[in-house]
């Protein structure tokens, strides 16, 4: 039997309200207060947005993966994902030096991870003559989305460390998880027959002007 890593959650979800945080602050794992501005909630909101757009990618997948039987890995892994992010919200949630030993993380393994599924897929895909633009099926278009939205939480990350201390492990998780949702809008093209919208300069109004 695998031994649990982590504790299970220890909470009793029974009320959606509880006026606490009226008067715009919040409580973060380990119980202080904060405003709900801090760069630490936004940090963690960020991070949790994500996660519903992993989920909606990941209904996407499910969806598509009966008649493209290859997207099943994409399956399993956004799948995964969502609970790796879920690990990174408590973690970014907890003030440093209250997070207890058994408390759900990213750590490398993770990361390595990552890059291992990384490097699978992007073993499969044609080297880019041009970048490339969300589009070509909804599924690509919904990566992209995670793609940025990670983005944006690694930045939010980053602006925390100014004045708090973040876990290297989390930066690295959230930038190579990015480039995860890169290299898997690309791959799903690949699967599903579906050619890459390529940037074209010229497409722009201004670069279509007749120049005579």
């Amino acid at each position: 039997m695998t031994k649990q890593v982590y504790d299970d959650p220890k909470l009793v979800l029974n009320r959606v309200y509880t006026r606490s945080g009226d008067a715009g602050e919040t409580g973060l794992a380990n119980g202080r207060r904060i405003s709900k501005d801090a760069p630490r909630i936004e940090a963690y909101g960020t991070v949790d947005e994500l996660n519903a757009y992993v989920g909606m990618a990941y209904v996407s997948v499910q969806e598509l993966a009966s008649a493209a039987p290859l997207l099943a890995r994409l399956v399993n892994i956004l799948g995964r994902v969502q609970h790796e992010l879920f690990n990174l919200g408590s973690l970014l949630a907890t003030d440093p030096g209250e997070v207890h030993p058994r408390q759900a993380r990213v750590t490398e393994a993770d990361v390595r991870q990552i890059e291992s599924e990384i490097d699978d897929a992007n073993g499969e895909l044609e080297k880019l003559p041009s970048f490339v633009l969300p589009g070509g099926c909804r599924l690509n278009a919904e990566l992209h989305v995670c793609r940025t939205i990670c983005r944006r939480a690694e930045r939010m990350a980053v602006t925390l460390t100014r004045t708090e201390e973040v876990p290297e492990e989390a930066l690295r998780y959230l930038n190579r998880l990015s480039d995860a949702f890169f290299v898997w809008s690309r791959w799903v093209c690949r699967v599903l027959g579906v050619p890459e919208v390529l940037w074209e300069p010229n497409r722009a109004a201004s670069g279509e002007q007749d120049s005579n």
